[in-house]
């Protein structure tokens, strides 16, 4: 009884702290009107390379970003641990693109079920700003989770590199946040938006004017 009534104590004080927390964060609609409007720069000289090794342990916890998000999506992870390295082996992922529940197993062929995109992808972060930051800058960027979600692999593939101007996730539902992500890190490392994707958001943040950017501080919600 006892932790039952602790247990639900925490959960009560972690949903207060995030409430307030997300009510002193910038409505996504001024953050949007803080950013630059232009079209994109040429793709020429990007590369997946140009953002770095895959997945580091930047945070240095002993697990590479990739297993980070995933311990962190997933609900019920097993988490493998060797060598001061650790391995998200399973766990149920509640696609926030979605609304699917995917049932997740390291192993080949069904650990693609679940896939990390980057919410800002690399190629439309270097078309819009990133071309012009420091290979330090740009690693940061590819492993910094304010911009990544596990999500359903498909979905991960059909967004491709894709803006909000040619991609919005089929739950709509989803939308509001996912622009708002989107803004936040797009304003976290100066980036601009084109005038379709600007117009997209727009029409986006109409239905959901209150609507506020996260930062890595609070967790996904799905």
């Amino acid at each position: 009884m006892a932790f039952a009534i602790t247990a639900t104590l925490t959960v009560v004080l972690q949903a207060s702290t995030r409430e307030r927390y997300l009510a002193q964060a910038p409505l996504a609609s001024v953050t949007l009107e803080s950013l630059e409007v232009k079209g994109k720069a040429p793709k020429s000289g990007y590369s997946r390379e140009a953002f770095g090794p895959r997945w580091a342990d930047t945070d240095r916890n002993g697990c590479d970003t990739r297993n980070d998000v995933l311990k962190r999506d997933l609900a019920g992870s097993l988490i493998k641990t060797a060598n001061s390295n650790c391995v998200v082996l399973e766990g149920v992922l509640q696609c926030p693109y979605s609304g699917e529940k995917i049932v997740f197993r390291r192993g080949s062929g069904s650990s693609e079920r679940a896939q990390i995109d980057h919410v800002v992808s690399l190629s439309n972060a270097w078309q819009t700003g990133m071309f012009q930051r420091t290979p330090a800058e740009r690693r940061h960027f590819a492993n910094d989770t304010l911009n990544l979600l596990a999500v359903k692999g498909s979905l991960n593939s059909q967004k491709g590199d894709g803006d909000a101007a040619t991609w919005l996730p089929p739950r709509k539902a989803y939308r509001c946040e996912f622009v708002a992500r989107q803004l936040a890190v797009k304003k976290r490392y100066r980036l601009w938006v084109t005038p379709a994707e600007k117009a997209t958001m727009l029409g986006v943040l109409k239905t959901c004017p209150n609507q506020r950017i996260p930062t890595d501080r609070i967790a996904v919600s799905t």
